[in-house]
């Protein structure tokens, strides 16, 4: 992928909430993540801030940021893997609160651009604003008030972002932001929790965009329709959240990590070069095989199962991990060798 790691800016995210809870008492803090819990992971939508107050903006920047920043960052590496050679040179994230995505968009691409950070809750803003003040590329960022909604407006932009909002709007809403970011955009990307909500959100609006004259650049090696039976299962991925200790201290817990399931899209008008297949479920590894459980282009569900005999690849099954494209497009020319010298294990080949 054509995108510096992640670590450094992840480490910076880190070290801007680092004395994000001073002064509020832990008691108000764990007061506030439950209820922004309750938001999280409710269907009902708000017409009002679900971010009121300071308070209510350090515990939400304390508790999801870091999990919204790697799960974005994660959908956007995906996304620049089938746009190599690509970057945004502008960006603008729509109901971003406190920033977690702008942030990711950093860590993927170097350099700086525009950005212009939306959201109704004015605390957040502000929050936001604080934080992005000691990192380079975020200093000169915009952060404005908006109502994200069915009046709202975006300049045009070569990215725009849309993370954990569409759980507050109305259908109507919905519908009418995911229009206005594919009005707007050279390239859409929207994450949403992976539950089976947040999936059918998001299909929603992988169905719009495509209309709208889209390719789906990640994680769908296709732009067709999703293979899966509604009501059946649910498209989601994982990303590793490292805990500080300020996080542990605010959701609670012991581990050092956490896994942050989210289901997302990548669309663009730009030519795109889509995995061949993607690993939708974590990889099962056996004595002697693995097994991987792939959308494929046809557009199909398929598990193939790849074996010691298959050499090479199967050295890069053991190390492939769920969300990943399959067959690796980095493994020393694997995807230029496959199909032809090696037995293929998958049914896209059948």
């Amino acid at each position: 992928m054509n995108a510096p790691a992640s670590l450094p800016a992840a480490d910076s995210l880190r070290a801007a909430l680092s004395g994000l809870l001073d002064g509020i008492p832990a008691r108000q803090a764990g007061q506030a993540v439950e209820r922004l819990i309750g938001h999280y992971r409710g269907a009902t939508p708000t017409d009002a801030p679900i971010l009121r107050d300071r308070a209510d903006v350090a515990a939400y920047a304390a508790y999801r940021m870091p999990a919204t920043f790697e799960a974005v960052h994660a959908a956007l590496l995906a996304f620049a893997d089938a746009v190599p050679g690509w970057a945004p040179g502008s960006h603008v994230d729509v109901g971003g609160g406190t920033g977690a995505a702008a942030w990711a968009v950093s860590a993927t691409w170097d350099g700086e651009r525009p950005v212009t950070v939306l959201d109704w809750a004015a605390p957040a803003l502000d929050l936001g604003r604080e934080l992005a003040a000691g990192h380079p590329a975020l200093r000169g960022a915009r952060w404005e008030r908006a109502r994200i909604g069915s009046t709202l407006t975006l300049e045009p932009a070569d990215l725009v972002t849309v993370s954990y909002v569409l759980n507050e709007l109305t259908a109507a809403d919905r519908a009418a932001l995911v229009d206005a970011a594919a009005g707007a955009a050279r390239a859409v990307v929207i994450v949403e929790p992976g539950t089976p909500d947040g999936y059918a959100r998001m299909i929603e609006a992988r169905d719009r965009l495509v209309a709208a004259g889209f390719h789906v650049a990640a994680p769908c090696p296709h732009s067709a329709s999703c293979p899966i039976v509604p009501g059946t299962d649910w498209c989601h991925f994982s990303a590793r959240v490292s805990r500080s200790s300020l996080h542990r201290q605010i959701k609670g817990g012991t581990l050092a990590y956490e896994d942050e399931k989210f289901s997302y899209v990548a669309a663009t008008r730009l030519p795109v070069t889509p995995a061949p297949a993607r690993v939708v479920r974590k990889p099962q590894i056996r004595k002697g095989q693995v097994l991987l459980d792939l959308c494929e282009t046809d557009p199909a569900l398929n598990r193939t199962t790849v074996t010691k005999r298959h050499g090479a690849l199967y050295r890069a099954a053991r190390d492939t991990d769920w969300g990943d494209p399959w067959p690796p497009r980095s493994r020393a020319g694997l995807t230029r060798r496959h199909p032809c010298s090696v037995s293929c294990p998958s049914s896209r080949c059948s």
